[in-house]
C-alpha cells in the first residue's frame, strides 16, 4: 500500500514537473514571439518637386548653350521622389532601403533609383559597422541628408568627387564611433573600404580599393570640424584625396540663430582620366574647390509658417586644374526659404544658381549663365 502510494506520489511529481516544463517552453515561445512582433519598421518619404527658368536667351533649363532652333527656357520636374523603410532588429541589428523613384525619368536608371541598401550592427557608441551601399563618410555633405541641406542641393564638389567614387552612394563597409568618453569633446572616427566604381554594380572594376579615414572633433557646442584623406584606384592606378571642413550654429538671439559650414577637397579626377584616354599620367588629372555657406535663420511665432530662412553659398570649383582646359568654375546661389513645418518637414525654397566660366565655349554646358528655381518639400 505504501509502495503503491510512493508510486503514485512520484507520477504525481513527474507529470507536475512535465507540465510545468512543458508550459515554461510555452512561455519562451511566447516571449520569441513578442521578440519578433516587437521588431520596429518604420516607412517615410520625400517629395521635392521644382520649378527652373533660365534666366538666358541662349541657354537652356539644364544649362546648355543652344545656338538656335528650339530651347527649353523653363520647365517643371520632379527632383527626388524618395521612400525609405528603416527595421530595428533588435537593439544592435538594424537596416535601411533608400529608393528614389524620380531617378525612373532618367533614359539611364539602372545604376540610380537603389540608394541606401546596408546592415548596421552596433555594439556601442563607440563601435557601429555598416555593410552594404550607403554614402561614404567623405565630409560634412555626406553626413547631412538631401532634404535637410541648407541650399537648393548639394555642391558641385560633391558631385565631382562622388562620379569619381570618393562619395555619394557606394558598394562597402565602414566602422565609426566616438573616441571619447560621454562628458568629454565629441571625438568621432571613420574608417571605411568600398568598391568606387560607384552604386548598383555587380562587381568592382578592379582589385583595388577605395580606402579612407576620417575624425571629426567637436570643441565647442554645435560646433564640429573635421579632416578626411583617402586612396583609389582605377585600372589598378592609384589616386588620393583629401579635405577639411567645419560646421557651426550660432545663437544670436531667442528666435535668430546663423549656420555656417565650409569644406575644400583635392582629389584624384579618374573620370577626366578616362576621358583623355590615358595619354597622360594619373597624377596630372587633379581636381579641387571650397565652397563656404552661411545661413541666417528667424524662427517665427506664427502658426502657418515655422521659420524664414536666408542663405548664399559661394563655391570655387576646378574640375582639372592640372590641365590646360576651361574647368574653373565659380557658382554662387543666394537662397530664400519659409518652413511651416520643423525639420524641414514642409519648405517652399527659392533661389538662382548664377555659374561663371573662366571662358565660355559655345554649345556646352560650360557656358556662364544663371538659372532660378523655386522647389516645395515635404518630408513624411
Amino acid at each position: 500500500m505504501i509502495r503503491h502510494k510512493l508510486i503514485c506520489t512520484v507520477f504525481l511529481l513527474f507529470s507536475a514537473s512535465l507540465n510545468f516544463c512543458l508550459r515554461a517552453q510555452e512561455v519562451k515561445k511566447d516571449s520569441v514571439s513578442r521578440g519578433t512582433a516587437n521588431r520596429i519598421l518604420t516607412f517615410s518619404g520625400l517629395l521635392q518637386t521644382r520649378y527652373s527658368l533660365s534666366l538666358n536667351r541662349r541657354v537652356d533649363v539644364a544649362g546648355k548653350n543652344i545656338d538656335s532652333g528650339n530651347c527649353v527656357t523653363n520647365s517643371f520636374s520632379l527632383r527626388r521622389v524618395r521612400l525609405q523603410a528603416n527595421a530595428k532588429i533588435n537593439a544592435h541589428f538594424d537596416a535601411s532601403l533608400l529608393i528614389n523613384f524620380a531617378e525612373f525619368n532618367s533614359s539611364n536608371v539602372n545604376n540610380k533609383v537603389l540608394e541606401n541598401a546596408f546592415v548596421r550592427y552596433t555594439l556601442n557608441r563607440h563601435l557601429h559597422v555598416i555593410a552594404g551601399q550607403y554614402r561614404p563618410f567623405f565630409g560634412i555633405e555626406d553626413l547631412i541628408p538631401a532634404d535637410l541641406i541648407q541650399s537648393l542641393d548639394y555642391s558641385n564638389q560633391y558631385n565631382a568627387f562622388g562620379s569619381n567614387g570618393w562619395q555619394s552612394f557606394q558598394l562597402g563597409m565602414c566602422i565609426y564611433g566616438d573616441l571619447n568618453k560621454e562628458n568629454k569633446m565629441p571625438v568621432r572616427y571613420y574608417v571605411g573600404v568600398h568598391n568606387g566604381n560607384n552604386r548598383n554594380q555587380q562587381t568592382d572594376n578592379d582589385n583595388n580599393k577605395h580606402i579612407y579615414a576620417r575624425i571629426e572633433i567637436s570643441p565647442f557646442k554645435r560646433t564640429t570640424i573635421g579632416v578626411n584623406g583617402g586612396s583609389g584606384s582605377t585600372d589598378n592606378r592609384n589616386g588620393y584625396a583629401w579635405g577639411g571642413d567645419f560646421a557651426t550654429d550660432l545663437s544670436l538671439s531667442n528666435r535668430l540663430s546663423l549656420k555656417l559650414s565650409g569644406e575644400y577637397k583635392d582629389g584624384t579626377n579618374f573620370s577626366a582620366f578616362k576621358s583623355c584616354g590615358g595619354i597622360h599620367p594619373l597624377d596630372q588629372f587633379k581636381m579641387k574647390g571650397f565652397y563656404v555657406l552661411p545661413t541666417l535663420k528667424y524662427r517665427c511665432m506664427g502658426k502657418q509658417v515655422s521659420s524664414l530662412q536666408v542663405s548664399s553659398r559661394y563655391e570655387y570649383f576646378d574640375e582639372n586644374y592640372k590641365q590646360p582646359t576651361n574647368d574653373t568654375r565659380q557658382t554662387i546661389t543666394p537662397m530664400v526659404a519659409m518652413e511651416f513645418a520643423d525639420n524641414f518637414s514642409a519648405l517652399l525654397q527659392a533661389g538662382v544658381y548664377i555659374d561663371i566660366y573662366k571662358t565660355n565655349i559655345p554649345l556646352t554646358t560650360m557656358y556662364s549663365h544663371n538659372t532660378a528655381i523655386v522647389q516645395l518639400q515635404v518630408r513624411f
